[in-house]
């Protein structure tokens, strides 16, 4: 069984403004969901700092920040590359996102695979219980969701062109 999820939709908007939007405005379109929270004090606002080496973050109503990842490729427009984890995970547990934008005629096809899951045991606390196909499932379901609302700040125009 593969240990990744795989998701994707298309934007009516250009490589460069997908990208854009994606990481300049992921605290306005990124929605918490309680099943698969950072922390236990979740859920706050996501922030992420541009460029290789830079942190995906969450930061709580407390002003703790809690660091989900470090930015591993930053190729705008086409490519973006982020460790991610849960604040129950040991070092050696590693998931990691890649995110692709590809131009398909006036669109951008973006799309999100999420992989290292086999570095999370299945009894680990992060997969609720659930079997294997489950659980990657309902994440991929997670990150679907999370693309249809990314969608709709893309459309919206207010994150205007980068």
């Amino acid at each position: 069984m593969s240990s990744k999820v795989l998701v994707s939709l298309r934007v009516n908007a250009t490589p460069e403004r997908a990208f854009a939007v994606f990481t300049r405005d992921i605290a306005l379109w990124w929605r918490p969901n309680g099943l698969f929270q950072f922390t236990p004090r979740s859920p706050g606002v996501i922030a992420l700092e541009p460029g290789e080496g830079g942190r995906l973050t969450e930061i709580l109503a407390s002003g703790k920040v809690f660091e989900i990842g470090r930015i591993r490729a930053w190729e705008p427009p086409h490519r973006l590359v982020f460790g991610w984890r849960q604040a129950a995970f040991t070092p050696d547990q590693d998931t990691q996102v890649e995110v692709r934008f590809e131009a398909i005629d006036d669109q951008t096809r973006v799309t999100v695979e999420h992989s290292g899951w086999d570095s999370v045991p299945q009894a680990h606390v992060a997969r609720h219980g659930f079997p294997p196909t489950i659980f990657l499932t309902r994440h991929a379901e997670w990150w679907q969701s999370l693309l249809e609302t990314y969608k709709l700040r893309v459309a919206d125009g207010e994150g205007g062109q980068p």
